[in-house]
């Protein structure tokens, strides 16, 4: 059976439920509905031909029912099933390709009509017809789960020109431009929420159905549908470098990426058809020279036997077909795989090491605790530390600037950057002095010893020479970030390391808070790098590196699987990994795994099953022990088994543990 190719750009992003019906009040067969019963059509037509000339011949009810007459209502049931096939077979020929499937059945039928076996002949070509209707039945589910990542690719954007709100392709829209998404419009691009808040359904970018609130300011994603209020956003990112764009790329593109047991089964297959054919051809003649009862006819039977059990369709077609599953399962997960390769790579690694900021933490830092040792009211005391961060553009002082102080603001003057140490300057006619232990020392600012057992970033506060007080800053773990490493240990990961660019201190703190194995912080970029290295060096241990910031692109490269959280993660970080987590969330590290270990063990299943059957129904044909029906169900029957097997990974479920 010929493997069908799905592309995306086969799929018209306008056929979805409801932009075809139209309600008249009579009953219409869509065109889709016509196509498909037009594709059932030949296989029924022989299905009936093929019962009424076997019930005939039982019951010999039509004493007319012989000779030429025979034959030409087997030939009639023959040709729609068999003409196309024959056919492929021809054009393969003339391309240079003999020993295809299509040979095989086209010789094997063919011969079977040849010695009077027009039943056996039908039946094979009629079975492998129905196999085909079932694998496209089966591409076909596959086409929709993308179909449904097509559909929410936004076909118009209302942008902001000439004082007014116009409709235009969403690719003519420019980065910097403002545009306009009403309640129940999916974003068009990728961009910066203008609006106070929205409400967003990220299902078909990220595979959770649960809606996404976010704030003024930050990222809003294309294909994502506006649940809550009409919100403005301001571009970031050209169409054809949105979210959605990229994820359909990626989908597109996985396909063509042939896992190692795809290739190989394929190369296989191209060594063993001519192999069958010989070995049929010399069971025809060879028992000639050894056999004393030597009938042609028999051994040609056999032969054609032999033919239709070796037919590789089961092969051919299960194994990719596993794979396309895996892909669209993973990719209904908010999980990534850029080909079928890295669906096999996961399930070989044993040692997952990870980035901590951004991986494993939000990335975004909070104040974690506010200590007061002055005279001031603690909200009095923040009011003179954020009057002097107002001042900075530190991600800490950010993070400060977040604090809800009450009473009235104060303003910072005179205020400058002492380099490596802090900021200096005057609030409230008081001299004040914000940084780290290097700053106050400076200037003859008595420091509290219990300062120097703390591990998060520290922010001092002198006034008026006095130590005031300070407040540690911290990055907060994600939600599902205790979860996810019990899951990648339940899932036999052996050994799980953190690498970070952080304090040494701070990332040691939060790999014991998460139980991981072994850390290292304070790391530059080809620091990480060389500690990746190292650990490949080891010849049984297989590692995945999970990152998002730039710095991370070189390990996910040098990696064996690479991991890009895809959310918040860089484009480069994206653009190199092999595997892209859509939802941010490293919880779905271990169902990757779980993913690729699913579709390895049906892929290894069907070759199992495939192999097990034709072995035994090759013997039993060669011996003359099998019919040409086994001979069919050694072929096509198993196919059939095979590609029901597949199809199970579009089905499966895989819950958090």
């Amino acid at each position: 059976m010929k493997k069908k190719k799905v592309n995306l750009r086969d799929i018209d992003p306008k056929e979805h439920k409801g932009e075809h019906s139209h309600d008249d009040g009579h009953n219409h067969s869509s065109p889709e509905e016509l196509s498909n019963f037009r594709t059932y059509l030949p296989a029924i037509f022989s299905f009936v031909m093929l019962i009424v000339g076997i019930a005939i011949d039982y019951f010999d009810a039509f004493p007319f029912f012989k000779g030429w007459i025979r034959v030409v209502w087997y030939t009639v049931a023959y040709i729609p099933v068999g003409f196309p096939v024959i056919r492929e077979g021809w054009n393969s020929i003339l391309k240079g390709d003999f020993f295809t499937e299509f040979f095989l059945m086209s010789i094997a039928t063919l011969g079977a009509f040849a010695i009077g076996e027009y039943p056996e002949g039908v039946a094979v070509m009629l079975f492998y017809a129905v196999g085909e209707l079932f694998q496209n039945a089966a591409v076909n589910r596959a086409k929709r789960n993308i179909k449904a990542l097509l559909d929410v690719r936004p076909n118009e954007a209302l942008v902001y020109r000439d004082n007014d709100f116009v409709s235009v392709n969403p690719e003519t829209v420019e980065i910097g431009e403002k545009i306009q998404v009403r309640v129940g419009e999916k974003v068009p691009l990728d961009g910066i929420l203008l609006s106070e808040k929205g409400s967003f359904n990220t299902a078909a970018l990220t595979g959770e159905s649960k809606p996404d609130t976010i704030a003024k300011g930050e990222k809003v994603f294309a294909g994502s549908i506006n649940l809550d209020g009409v919100i403005e956003v301001e571009t970031t990112k050209e169409f054809k470098d949105s979210s959605i764009a990229r994820i359909l790329d990626m989908v597109e593109n996985a396909t063509a990426r042939k896992s190692k047991t795809e290739l190989f089964i394929r190369k296989f297959a191209r060594i063993y058809t001519p192999i069958v054919v010989f070995l049929a051809i010399g069971l025809t003649f060879l028992p000639y020279f050894f056999v004393d009862d030597y009938v042609f006819r028999d051994w040609l039977y056999r032969a054609l036997i032999f033919l239709v059990i070796s037919c590789p369709c089961a092969l051919v077609i299960s194994i990719p077909l596993g794979y396309f599953g895996g892909l669209g399962a993973a990719s209904r997960n908010g999980i990534l795989f850029k080909g079928a390769s890295f669906l096999d790579a996961m399930t070989k690694v044993n040692t997952v090491v990870m980035d901590k900021t951004g991986t494993v933490t939000k990335g975004v830092f909070k104040i974690k605790e506010v200590v007061n040792k002055s005279a001031f009211a603690e909200a009095e005391f923040m009011q003179y530390l954020m009057a002097m961060e107002e001042q900075s553009t530190h991600p800490i002082a950010k993070a400060i600037l977040e604090y809800k102080a009450d009473g009235a603001d104060l303003e910072a003057t005179e205020v400058s950057e002492v380099a490596g140490k802090g900021l200096k300057g005057t609030v409230n006619g008081r001299t004040v002095f914000v940084g780290n232990k290097a700053l106050m020392t400076s200037n003859s600012i008595e420091v509290p010893s219990e300062t120097d057992s703390i591990v998060e970033s520290i922010v001092m506060v002198a006034i008026d020479g006095k130590f005031a007080g300070y407040v540690t800053i911290a990055d907060e773990l994600k939600e599902d970030a205790h979860q996810a490493i019990k899951q990648i240990r339940e899932a036999g990961i052996s050994k799980i390391i953190m690498l970070s660019g952080d304090k040494d201190s701070i990332t040691q703190q939060v790999a014991k808070e998460l139980n991981i194995d072994w850390a290292k912080g304070g790391l530059l970029p080809e620091d990480k790098l060389n500690e990746v290295e190292e650990l490949k060096k080891q010849p049984e241990t297989k590692v995945a590196f999970i990152g998002d910031g730039i710095n991370d692109a070189p390990v996910l490269a040098a990696s064996g699987v690479g991991i890009a959280m895809g959310g918040l993660g860089s484009d480069v970080a994206i653009e190199t990994a092999d595997v892209i987590i859509q939802t941010d969330q490293p919880s779905k590290i271990a169902r990757a795994i779980k993913i690729g270990r699913s579709t390895r063990s049906i892929v290894w299943q069907n070759i199992g099953l495939a192999f097990g059957v034709k072995v035994i129904v090759l013997i039993l044909g060669a011996g003359g022990l099998a019919t040409m029906w086994e001979a069919v169900f050694a072929d096509v029957g198993v196919a059939l088994l095979a590609i029901l097997n597949a199809v199970r990974l579009q089905k499966m479920k895989w819950k958090d543990s």
